[in-house]
């Protein structure tokens, strides 16, 4: 029997997932706002991937907010693009510039990720119950036939497809 407290336990913790990752979202944003604005964007324009996949994200998790289990389906399912777009960035960033500003974005942006990931750990993929291992079809319950098995459903001939 499940305890109704665990479920609103989790709801609970689920919610408050939701307002962290909102608030790390808000920093990756700033960083977004700033590498889009950025006068190295003309020359590097391969820094638009992490501008692209936080923009993506964001809006993908936006309308989501108020349900924090499909926030966080639709997170899981989008953290392996922000994560190639980061690692990316950090192989981008100092090509780019050698400014501070983009040192510290590479930063904040690794921290944003870690973030993320650690917050996902916290809700672990629902594994499906397993299969019994003594399951079987029942033996009438599927029925294969061949053209061979039935001969009076073959092809009609071709003159009788196309008469002239």
């Amino acid at each position: 029997m499940t305890n109704p407290h665990d479920t609103d336990e989790t709801s609970k913790r689920a919610a408050e997932a939701v307002a962290q990752c909102q608030t790390i979202f808000a920093h990756a944003w700033m960083v977004r706002t700033f590498v889009k604005h950025s006068e190295e964007m003309e020359d590097f324009p391969e820094l638009m991937q992490i501008v692209r996949a936080v923009f993506d994200t964001c809006r993908a998790l936006e309308p989501k907010v108020p349900d924090p289990q499909a926030y966080l389906t639709t997170l899981k399912k989008k953290i392996s693009k922000l994560r190639a777009a980061v690692v990316q960035f950090r192989v981008d960033a100092p090509v780019a510039s050698d400014h501070e500003n983009f040192r510290q974005a590479v930063l904040s942006m690794n921290g944003c990720l870690a973030e993320l990931e650690a917050i996902l750990k916290q809700f672990p993929a629902q594994t499906p119950p397993a299969m019994p291992a003594n399951f079987r079809l029942p033996v009438n319950s599927v029925t294969l036939s061949t053209p061979e098995d039935s001969p009076d459903e073959s092809p009609a001939p071709a003159d009788e497809l196309f008469p002239e």
